[in-house]
């Protein structure tokens, strides 16, 4: 009998891969703003043509319903694979820039080409999850978003030193492709995969919730936006993930160019805020559990778990005020941990209100939502940071998630 078999733990395996996986992609995307401080001057790219670089990525990963559609369709096995490819390909591709306008078009098409991975991550959790641990799968799965961006930090610093700001992209680039073999290598459903016991395939069954099976019909775009609980995840996500977006796109800017941090100094402070989103990541889940253990049940578990994340936000309202910049560093933090409490929450919420085969085009289509906040919020930092700074736009961070946690109470509602 094989260890998986006798463990009955191929779920949490599973699962590990696809935060690998995360890792990999937010590595990849992170990757530019890290070298930003190096190859803007190298390049002559200056703050606007920046943010329409930044733009660029958010506007292709909002046809995340394309890539959800593509892997509901063809399935998530060789969806993945393909996309991923494109990752690697795309981001090693970025080495070769030589202006404003190329990268612009290299974000673009890595945006798409990205876009499958909270979609693929969500239904991988919603395929070998039974209800009860589909939101510690899914911490463990978003925990890759802040490690992956965590790790671009040292890792482009150190690309740097020792070469150029080319090759970052190129070692980056390379490790998406890698992950492709361990996913091809070792991803099946559990209903066809060989290692999998009979015991633990029928525990996950036994958790699927039964209005949620898939029903063999292709999703309905339309039939999906005509329902209340979308919109009361999707406009949350419109109003938090602007937060992630200045941490992954602006944090190393900002440190510089008000904090005057040097490239030694980015590479022992940018990435702190995405260890604390690590923290987060799984201090979501935990609350959520430890409130259904109190009589919660999980809808309510989730929705104030979100007010708690919102909450711990505020404190981004200081950041442009503090005097030390390592305060505002730990001030920084406390957003990603406060930001991955709440996403994490929110985007494990739509497994627990559309059917298996909905999923991936839910989780697009609400990407898209939060994603199209990141580019406007990213032009409107670029057109209008050098006039009147950074502080304006942490104060909007600190409050739009209290707005988010209203909506999130006032438009879901509990299945039947």
């Amino acid at each position: 009998m094989s260890f998986w078999r006798r463990t009955r733990a191929l779920r949490w395996w599973i699962i590990g891969i696809v935060m690998l996986g995360t890792v990999v992609n937010y590595l990849t995307r992170s990757t530019l703003a890290v070298a930003a401080p190096v190859f803007m001057p190298d390049l002559g790219i200056d703050e606007h043509q920046y943010s329409w670089i930044t733009a660029a990525f958010q506007a292709g990963v909002m046809l995340q319903p394309v890539v959800g559609y593509v892997l509901d369709t063809i399935g998530l096995r060789t969806g993945l694979a393909i996309f991923a490819s494109c990752w690697g390909v795309l981001t090693m591709a970025h080495g070769l820039a030589f202006n404003w306008q190329m990268l612009f078009g290299l974000r673009g098409a890595l945006g798409f080409a990205e876009g499958t991975s909270h979609t693929g991550g969500l239904k991988v959790v919603s395929e070998w999850f039974p209800a009860r641990e589909r939101g510690l799968a899914g911490g463990i799965y978003n925990l890759g978003a802040s490690a992956g961006s965590a790790l671009a930090a040292p890792l482009v610093a150190w690309s740097i030193w020792m070469w150029n700001w080319r090759a970052a992209f190129v070692i980056a680039g390379a490790l998406a492709l890698f992950w492709v073999l361990l996913w091809l290598r070792f991803y099946r459903p559990p209903a066809e995969h060989p290692e999998i016991g009979e015991e633990e395939r029928a525990h996950i069954l036994a958790g699927q919730e039964e209005r949620l099976q898939a029903g063999g019909a292709r999703p309905s775009i339309l039939s999906i936006l005509r329902r209340r609980n979308f919109w009361g995840i999707a406009i949350p996500r419109f109003l938090a993930d602007p937060t992630w977006g200045t941490l992954t796109f602006w944090l190393p800017l900002y440190l510089v160019k008000v904090r005057h941090f040097d490239l030694a100094e980015i590479a022992l402070s940018a990435f702190l805020p995405f260890v604390a989103a690590d923290l987060g990541c799984l201090f979501g889940p935990a609350v959520v559990l430890w409130l259904q253990r109190r009589g919660v049940d999980l809808i309510d578990a989730r929705r104030w778990t979100f007010t708690l994340g919102a909450v711990l936000m505020t404190g981004m309202l200081f950041v442009g005020t503090v005097e030390s910049a390592w305060a505002a560093v730990a001030l920084l933090s406390l957003g990603g941990f406060a930001h991955q409490t709440l996403s994490v929450t929110v985007i494990t919420m739509a497994s627990d209100l559309f059917r298996r085969d909905e999923l991936g085009t839910v989780a697009g289509m609400a990407g898209t939502c939060a994603n199209a906040s990141i580019l406007i919020f990213s032009l409107l930092m670029g057109s209008l940071v050098a006039s009147i700074g950074y502080n304006p736009f942490f104060i909007a961070l600190g409050l739009l998630d209290l707005v988010a946690a209203a909506l999130l109470w006032a438009l879901v509602r509990k299945p039947a």
